[in-house]
C-alpha cells in the first residue's frame, strides 16, 4: 500500500531546524516529482537520478532555464500571481507561478526579521526605476508590501524625485528614524553622481544588483567602493534573490550572503554536472523550501563559493548565460 505524498505545510518551512532540513526537502523533493510535471519529466532523462534521494547532494536540481521554456508548477488550483522577470526585447523571460502570496509574503518578511529586525519599525525609501516601469516583479511586489506596512510616512518610491527621496532621508535623519535606501546598482550610481558628498552614513544603502545595459558593468567590489566612497558608508548591503526563488539572502558587506534557515546553498562541479558537494566553488544550486509548488531545487546560472558555515558569495556569471533582471554583478 501506497503512501500519499503530501506538501510541507508553512509552519514547517518556516520553522525549520538545520535537524529536519533534509526531511523536509525530502518531502518537497517526493511532492514535486508526482505534482511538477516538468521536474519529472527532466528527472526521468537523467538516470543518475535517484527516485528517492537520502543525501542532500542527490536532489537533482532543475536548470533555472526552465521557468522560460516550461510550466514549472506543482499545485493543483489556478496560481495567486505570475511574477516575471525582466529582459531586454525579444528576450524570453522568466515566469514563476506563485500559488499562495501569503508564502512569499512569510517568506521574505521572516528573513527580513532574521537579519535585521522587524522590517515594518524601518523606513524603506526605494530607487528602483527598472522594475517601476514594468509589471510582474517580485522585488516590486516586496518593496510595495514594505512601504505599505512600515510605520513610517517617509517610506516610499522615488522615481524621477531626488527632491523627495533627499527630503525624506533628512526627515529620516532627523527622527533617528532606522532607514534602508533600496536600490538597483545603476539607480544608486547614478544617485550618487547626482549628489556628490552626500552623507548617508546614517542609514543602511542595500543594492539588489542589476545594470541592466545602463552602464558599464564594474565588479562589486568596485560598485561597492564607489558607493561607500560617495555617501560616506562603512559597507554596503546586498540581497541575492531572483524571479525563479521566494526566498532571498542578504549580505551585510564583503559579498558575503547568509541563507535563511529553508534556503540551503550547494555546488555543482562545472566540469562534472552530477558532482555536488556541500561546500566549495562551482555553480550555485539553492535548494528554496519556500518554493513547494513550483520547485525547490535549482541551478542557477551564477558561480560562487559556499563557505563550511553555509554563506555563500557569488564570483560570477557562466558564459553565454542570460542577464536576468535581477543579475548580480560578475567579479
Amino acid at each position: 500500500m501506497s503512501v500519499a505524498i503530501t506538501a510541507p505545510e508553512a509552519s514547517d518551512i518556516f520553522n525549520v531546524h538545520p535537524q529536519n532540513f533534509v526531511a523536509l526537502a525530502r518531502q518537497c523533493h517526493a511532492w514535486q516529482r508526482q505534482h511538477c510535471v516538468a521536474y519529472r519529466q527532466y528527472l526521468q532523462q537523467l538516470p543518475h537520478a535517484a527516485p528517492a534521494p537520502v543525501h542532500i547532494t542527490d536532489m537533482v536540481p532543475l536548470p533555472i532555464s526552465f521557468f522560460k521554456t516550461a510550466e514549472v508548477y506543482a499545485a493543483d488550483t489556478e496560481p495567486d500571481i505570475v511574477f516575471t522577470s525582466s529582459g531586454t526585447t525579444g528576450m524570453q523571460t522568466s515566469r514563476h507561478q506563485v500559488a499562495q502570496l501569503a508564502w512569499y509574503e512569510q517568506s521574505f518578511l521572516t528573513a527580513l526579521r532574521l537579519a535585521y529586525g522587524a522590517p515594518e519599525a524601518m523606513a524603506w525609501l526605494c530607487l528602483l526605476p527598472s522594475y517601476m516601469e514594468r509589471s510582474g516583479s517580485s522585488l516590486i511586489y516586496m518593496a510595495q508590501h514594505l512601504v505599505q506596512h512600515s510605520m513610517h510616512r517617509q517610506s516610499g518610491f522615488f522615481l524621477k524625485a531626488d527632491d523627495a527621496l533627499l527630503a525624506a532621508i533628512e526627515s529620516c535623519r532627523q527622527a533617528g528614524i532606522p532607514t534602508v535606501l533600496l536600490g538597483v546598482s545603476f539607480a544608486l550610481l547614478d544617485f550618487a553622481e547626482r549628489h556628490p558628498g552626500l552623507d548617508l552614513s546614517f542609514l543602511t544603502i542595500m543594492e539588489t544588483g542589476g545594470m541592466k545595459g545602463r552602464r558599464r558593468e564594474p565588479t562589486r567590489a568596485e560598485l561597492h567602493a564607489t558607493l561607500c566612497d560617495a555617501f560616506g558608508s562603512r559597507t554596503i548591503h546586498s540581497e541575492y534573490g531572483m524571479t525563479e526563488l521566494l526566498s532571498q539572502a542578504y549580505s551585510k558587506g564583503e559579498g558575503l550572503y547568509e541563507p535563511p534557515p529553508w534556503m540551503w546553498v550547494l555546488v555543482r562541479s562545472e566540469e562534472d554536472p552530477f558532482a555536488m558537494s556541500e561546500t566549495g566553488t562551482g555553480i550555485l544550486c539553492i535548494i528554496d523550501l519556500a518554493n513547494v509548488y513550483s520547485c525547490s531545487f535549482i541551478e542557477t546560472q551564477d558561480v560562487g563559493r559556499v563557505h563550511a558555515d553555509g554563506r555563500f558569495e557569488v564570483l560570477g556569471r557562466l558564459d553565454n548565460s542570460d542577464i536576468r533582471g535581477c543579475s548580480l554583478l560578475a567579479l
